[in-house]
């Protein structure tokens, strides 16, 4: 008896014990695992390299002295909402004062507080940052930082040293837009 006629036995004897047998429906493979999805690699690069530039040209930005004041508005406020902020004439709805706390918590304390202010829905806010008489050096740090910060947020509208009464070159009255 050779190999095979074993085989063939031992098959017969396995269907037989078995029964009969339906055959299944094939499935699909499962999902092959998802590729990541594209990234724009130059689009990323140009974003990093606008940012290094504005940084830059924020640097470049000459120091603010102590005596200097503070003034900016959008392109799209009119040059008389900047000039009536100027003469404190819109009402101060909260303040925030920056005295002595450093750069880096001035800048967080600052960020947070005109979130705060936005959505409370205030419309003017004034921030002291003092005149910069125990600063290092001959530049204002604090007032550089806040208006550094300004600038850069698009929720400022405007901004303009405080009148004397409110504080002068040491504090200023920032203009937000509407929630």
């Amino acid at each position: 008896m050779s190999s095979g006629d074993s085989d063939d036995e031992d098959a017969e004897l396995f269907r037989s014990a078995i029964g009969s047998v339906r055959r299944m429906n094939e499935r699909a493979p499962p999902p092959a695992k998802p590729k990541p999805p594209p990234r724009a690699r130059m689009a990323e690069r140009d974003e990093a390299d606008a940012r290094s530039e504005f940084r830059r040209g924020q640097d470049a930005l000459p120091g603010l002295e102590r005596g200097d004041a503070l003034r900016h508005r959008r392109d799209d406020v009119p040059p008389r909402v900047l000039q009536r902020l100027g003469r404190g004439l819109y009402a101060v709805q909260d303040e925030l004062d920056l005295h002595l706390a450093d750069a880096a918590q001035a800048e967080a304390l600052l960020r947070r507080f005109l979130g705060e202010a936005r959505a409370a829905g205030f419309g003017c806010v004034r921030v002291i940052h003092g005149k910069g008489l125990h600063s290092e050096g001959s530049l204002p740090v604090l007032k550089n930082v806040v208006d550094r910060i300004l600038r850069q947020r698009a929720d400022v509208l405007a901004f303009h040293s405080a009148p004397a009464a409110q504080g002068g070159t040491g504090a200023v009255l920032v203009l937000l837009s509407p929630r």
